[in-house]
């Protein structure tokens, strides 16, 4: 834990939280959304270190250094309706 908090100090970046309400219809819907975020998780510079897509809920929750506006442009990407977002 301690060498995570100085990693960040290092890097100069937090790590934020978002949450967005999505409209997600099916599971297609869910899964165009997991699958932009999964590339984005497995690229380090893209800056989501964890993320949560819940199709009963339309809730899409994401976690890591990247800006607000990147991941709701990520999300947007596949079609789907982004009704909210917010920083937690």
């Amino acid at each position: 834990m301690h060498l995570r908090s100085l990693s960040t100090e290092y890097s100069g970046q937090s790590e934020n939280q978002y949450k967005f309400n999505v409209k997600m219809t099916c599971s297609g819907c869910s899964n165009a959304i997991n699958r932009v975020l999964t590339k984005a998780k497995d690229d380090p510079s893209a800056g989501v270190s964890d993320f949560t897509v819940k199709l009963d809920e339309q809730e899409v929750t994401v976690k890591g250094t990247a800006s607000y506006d990147d991941v709701y442009a990520r999300i947007a990407k596949t079609g789907k309706q982004i009704i909210s977002g917010e920083t937690l």
